[in-house]
């Protein structure tokens, strides 16, 4: 059931030290995952990859409204994370509340940090944290175009159609 890959740092430590006794290489990521689309799933898709296991870490809405504003996130933390644990290319799910996930990256110790390509050359929240144990940084290409921001431009774009109409 994808709700068991929705779990605390506590867990997920615990978890993740038997799997690196199997030799797994440990990725992760993170974001918002705000009204999830094609390009998310592409992302996530991609940072699958190679046969690892794929750590997500999901912004709570605390953390979003934060960060993108109060009228953000659009879909809450649970149903985000629900979402997200029911992909495939996800093996775990966990909510951090701080700004970034440096607590979570540092918890985890990642083989792998995955950003969009668009972060590369900016410096990655945990970078050090990851290279100081010999992990490594991934850029990972984003589908043009895709992007929460423009779903949510083009439902008020279609709204705002729909009540000039009437």
């Amino acid at each position: 059931m994808s709700t068991q890959k929705i779990i605390t740092i506590a867990t997920l430590k615990r978890k993740l030290s038997v799997l690196r006794n199997k030799r797994k290489k440990i990725a992760f990521t993170n974001g918002c995952f705000d009204i999830l689309h094609n390009g998310h799933v592409s992302y996530l898709q991609k940072a699958k990859a190679k046969d690892r296991i794929l750590v997500l870490g999901l912004n709570s809405d605390k953390s979003v409204r934060r960060i993108k504003g109060p009228k953000r996130p659009i879909v809450n933390e649970k149903d985000r994370a629900s979402i997200l644990a029911a992909l495939e290319c996800v093996d775990y799910v966990v909510i951090f509340n701080e700004d970034t996930p440096l607590k979570l990256i540092a918890a985890v110790k990642p083989d792998i940090l995955i950003k969009g390509a668009d972060w590369k050359g900016k410096g990655i929240v945990g970078e050090d944290v990851v290279r100081a144990h010999g992990g490594k940084i991934e850029y990972v290409k984003f589908v043009k175009d895709k992007s929460t921001t423009n779903i949510v431009k083009r439902i008020l774009k279609i709204h705002r159609a729909q009540t000039t109409e009437h």
